[in-house]
């Protein structure tokens, strides 16, 4: 992927840090998703690791898919592996055997919901804000992931009118933990995955696995079904459509390119 966009650290705690830096808002291409993906799965299989952070560099914390990659690719090549991508990631966050902590600041967008759906606990800073922009985007997916961060009707709406829900209001559903100062966010979830990495390993690993059996619904199943329909959208030609205007757009602050 040329510089390295995905990095990871494992502490002397067992405290594992895997940094997104993806300039300028961490949208990742395909590649980048396999290897978060990837970079995950393999911390999870390490029995040195107790937990994972997952936080980012920059401006925001994931502005979701490359959609110049997209638009770049006259055929179905990019949407297919962009789809495989995500959930390739999203799935290993769910999947890993440890905590995953996601420390959260700037935009949440798209993707980025897919990977904070998917973590254990979600700690923010005080100017983040979560959103499933896919309407204005030419996609769809990643509302059963917004749907563990909002209720139900809260989601629908965001999903309609691609609004964007703050920090506070996660924290006030219950879908944060805790808000807190930009310069403190790496800290605080640090803190949080300090305690975790203090309780016996096994008895942990087993906590994860045992949530992951009681969900309420298949998380991958209900994702994969979503996928569909962007796939649906893309073979129509709409989604070229959609994404060429929304390339265009000057006030687009947050653009996922």
């Amino acid at each position: 992927m040329g510089t390295e966009v995905i990095k990871a650290t494992v502490d002397e705690h067992g405290i594992a840090e895997i940094v997104v830096d993806s300039p300028p808002v961490n949208a990742l291409p395909v590649a980048g998703w396999y290897r978060l993906a990837e970079t995950v799965e393999k911390l999870g299989r390490d029995p040195d690791v107790r937990v994972v952070v997952l936080r980012a560099e920059g401006r925001g914390f994931n502005a979701g898919v490359d959609i110049k990659e997209l638009q770049a690719d006259s055929g179905h090549a990019a949407i297919i592996g962009v789809n495989r991508g995500c959930f390739a990631a999203f799935a290993a966050l769910y999947d890993c055997a440890v905590p995953v902590v996601s420390a959260v600041h700037g935009f949440c967008l798209g993707g980025g919901i897919g990977l904070v759906g998917n973590s254990d606990i979600v700690v923010a800073a005080e100017d983040a804000y979560f959103g499933l922009p896919e309407v204005d985007r030419g996609a769809l997916g990643a509302a059963t992931h917004l749907s563990r961060l909002v209720p139900q009707h809260k989601a629908r709406a965001m999903m309609y009118t691609c609004a964007t829900a703050s920090a506070a209001e996660l924290h006030a559903f219950g879908s944060v933990l805790e808000v807190v100062p930009g310069d403190r966010l790496r800290e605080r979830a640090l803190e949080v995955a300090g305690t975790i990495a203090g309780k016996n390993t096994t008895v942990i690993r087993a906590a994860k696995e045992a949530f992951n059996g009681i969900d309420l619904w298949d998380v991958k199943r209900s994702y994969r079904y979503e996928q569909g329909f962007t796939f649906e959208v893309n073979l129509s030609g709409v989604a070229d459509q959609v994404r060429d205007a929304f390339g265009s757009r000057s006030d687009s602050s947050v653009r996922g390119e």
